[in-house]
């Protein structure tokens, strides 16, 4: 498989070089060159596999011979080790559970993969590469435990000073040896700017060994669409039309469920739900792209005003308006209404929904077909824990929220970080000095 530039469809490159480079050299965001097709053979008896038996065979398509299959085998069984249930609510009102991996968030899939793949290209070069992350909330902690103790592999991650919950800063700034957190004076915009900036500095990338774990990188992004498989397999009720409410800031789990989808998955509509930085809602609703700066939220892992993978949205569509708002839906949602949403799930059904999870069910609510007389099965990604926002959920509910083990450890560790401000060159300034 070789994958383009979304800024040179001629620029073409494998897929170990599309990993470790992260972003191309022109800026662009890589692409498989085509979207391979998932036997419909498979599709139908997907029940009767595994979840790391399907993870196996989604991700050979896009790896081909570049990892062998017993490596890519272990790869996936070492990364792809925590279950994605699929619970039931009510009827065929779901929730797609992402939060059983390390770090309770679901970005765990991708980080972990990411991580023992790059650990694999290194290790085969016997060289040594660093990593760049920009984020917003859970982005952070699940690449540093991806990563933690990686030979070879230094990881910086930049996160917005004071715009993350007290567990997610904890959770990335508590580890040490090859895991270095930066505090940034901005946004997340800002972070992900300066990682950009980095990538495209000749000066820096002739002296340091760049790449990103961002979902900018390829590597991030597929593994996401893994977990769509596992929860069509769970579905009970197949025969009926699926639409899955996707809470979305820089648009790489849509993006993952858009692919799956493109793959063969039958899933009818996504709902790309949004917070109060809503203009990616902006975009599929009049068709107008107009980024912004961030606004903090509830929700602050979707708190993105410059969405990367946007680009990748419209290559997958070829651009055509038309055909994205067929496939998406989607509408922003204010913390006000995230805390109704909270509440609301809460009552109806006993269920505890983190902030992300709430924009979810209010989108689905809100969608049109709800209000039709057809059946559809609807299925919410709850992406965090609702023990990292236990302040936020505990206020709304009245309820003590318990915070499993593995957080709370976390907590009682020394926040070791570096703070710079969010002008590039002092960005530049400290990686020179620290590599």
């Amino acid at each position: 498989m070789k994958f383009y530039s979304t800024n040179d469809k001629k620029n073409l490159v494998n897929f170990e070089t599309a990993v470790m480079e992260g972003l191309a050299k022109d800026g662009g965001l890589f692409m498989p060159v085509e979207i391979p097709s998932i036997e419909q053979e498979f599709i139908n008896s997907i029940e009767s596999y595994e979840f790391q038996e399907i993870a196996f065979r989604i991700a050979e398509k896009f790896v081909g011979n570049e990892i062998g299959k017993s490596d890519l085998s272990d790869i996936i069984r070492s990364s792809i080790n925590f279950p994605a249930p699929l619970v039931n609510l009510k009827d065929n009102l779901m929730i797609l559970e992402l939060f059983h991996g390390p770090t309770l968030a679901f970005k765990d899939f991708g980080a972990r993969f990411m991580a023992k793949t790059m650990g694999y290209f290194v290790k085969k070069k016997n060289n040594k590469l660093n990593i760049l992350v920009a984020t917003s909330g859970d982005t952070g902690s699940a690449v540093a435990y991806g990563f933690y103790e990686t030979s070879g592999i230094n990881v910086f991650i930049l996160y917005p000073k004071g715009k993350v919950s007290l567990i997610q800063e904890k959770q990335l700034t508590t580890l040490n040896k090859n895991i270095t957190a930066l505090e940034i004076d901005g946004t997340f915009d800002d972070c992900q700017r300066l990682v950009k900036s980095a990538f495209v500095d000749e000066e820096l990338t002739s002296k340091l060994n760049l790449t990103s774990a961002n979902s900018i990188n390829i590597a991030r992004l597929l593994p996401q669409s893994f977990y769509y498989f596992e929860a069509y397999k769970q579905i009970p009720n197949k025969s009926i039309h699926s639409v899955f409410s996707v809470p979305s800031g820089n648009l790489g789990n849509l993006t993952a469920g858009l692919i799956a989808k493109k793959m063969g998955l039958p899933i009818t509509k996504f709902i790309g739900a949004v917070n109060s930085n809503h203009v990616f809602a902006d975009f599929v609703n009049i068709g107008i792209f107009q980024p912004h700066p961030s606004v903090q939220t509830l929700s602050n892992a979707m708190d993105v005003g410059n969405p990367s993978n946007l680009a990748r949205i419209r290559e997958l569509y070829d651009n055509r308006l038309s055909e994205i708002q067929r496939d998406i839906h989607s509408k922003s949602y204010d913390d006000v209404k995230t805390r109704l949403g909270i509440k609301e799930v809460y009552e109806k059904y006993g269920y505890i929904l983190d902030p992300h999870g709430a924009v979810g069910y209010m989108a689905l609510k809100d969608y049109e077909i709800v209000r039709t007389t057809a059946r559809f099965n609807e299925v919410i990604l709850e992406t965090a824990h609702p023990a990292k926002f236990k302040d936020v959920i505990e206020e709304e509910l009245g309820v003590e929220i318990d915070i499993p083990e593995r957080l709370a450890t976390c907590l009682n560790k020394q926040k070791k970080s570096v703070q710079l401000s969010s002008e590039y060159e002092d960005l530049k300034e400290f990686l020179l000095g620290a590599v």
